[in-house]
């Protein structure tokens, strides 16, 4: 197996046609590897979006995918899956691939089978609302927050000073939304963020951030996704045209294709652990 998989998620595709390359045994199942995919899986080191689900149709047997992720094969022949992944992405010695986890295996689900591949569609949409409203929440949040640095902590992708990237430590998106963390530590401090004078002005900051959000939707932005090749391991980016200039963020998930496609993101601040700021994003379709 000496090809990384090609992905089609990228220009939004939902159903391919492929070849099986690999069925390698899991618990509770297996992982089905194709030549081609359009399901996007989650990444073993920063798991923030889910993986797709969906189905895998071989002649006329359909079989549910209840997940897809990352795997690998070393060049020793070694098959790793997810978590137990050994290397970053893009490590050398190393082929990358799309693995399908699949509870059944039916005899005609077997290497060089023609196959079907079909994307949930619903539940993709939700996700890339929910991975589009993450980066837009992010890139308000430092907008909301830049008058509280006294150092230059270096920019995000609007030029703004970069809080999302000093400060966050987890990120998770769903269907809905998402939920972001942030480390408001001596660390923090040391790089010249006022935390204090943040916690002080909790409230004001939401309500900028959520002004400046319903800005953004109301300017119904395109967004895509621009890519360096056409295999999973190739790199991805977001790109948004907001008012305020180009936004472009290297990301491997999957997002929306305009801003038009929401009725409203909002977000909510909780510094209920005065070192932690939880920021939960809301994100409802038009």
């Amino acid at each position: 197996m000496s090809h990384s998989t090609v992905v089609t998620f990228p220009s939004g595709s939902l159903v391919e046609s492929a070849r099986v390359v690999g069925v390698h045994p899991a618990e509770g199942g297996a992982v089905v590897v194709l030549d081609r995919t359009p399901f996007h899986p989650v990444d073993h080191i920063w798991p923030d979006q889910p993986g797709d689900r969906g189905a895998l149709r071989v002649d006329d047997v359909e079989v549910a995918v209840t997940e897809a992720v990352m795997a690998a094969v070393s060049d020793e022949g070694e098959v790793a899956v997810g978590a137990d992944i050994p290397v970053k992405r893009g490590a050398e010695g190393w082929t990358w691939l799309v693995g399908h986890r699949v509870e059944a295996v039916p005899s005609a689900l077997a290497a060089g089978a023609s196959a079907e591949a079909t994307v949930d569609a619903e539940r993709r949409a939700g996700l890339s609302r929910g991975h589009t409203a993450c980066h837009l929440a992010s890139l308000a949040l430092d907008l909301a927050v830049a008058d509280l640095w006294r150092k230059d902590p270096g920019s995000d992708a609007l030029g703004t000073p970069d809080f999302e990237g000093r400060a966050n430590q987890t990120s998770f998106i769903d269907e809905g939304g998402s939920v972001d963390e942030y480390r408001l530590g001596k660390s923090l401090r040391k790089a010249g963020f006022d935390t204090e004078g943040f916690a002080a002005s909790l409230a004001e900051r939401e309500e900028r951030i959520n002004a400046q959000l319903a800005a953004w939707v109301a300017s119904g932005a395109s967004s895509r996704i621009e890519v360096d090749g056409e295999t999973i391991v190739d790199r991805r980016r977001w790109v948004c045209g907001l008012p305020e200039g180009t936004a472009s963020i290297l990301c491997g998930g999957t997002h929306v294709s305009s801003l038009a496609e929401f009725a409203s993101i909002r977000v909510s601040l909780d510094l209920t652990d005065p070192q932690l700021l939880v920021m939960k994003t809301s994100a409802v379709p038009a």
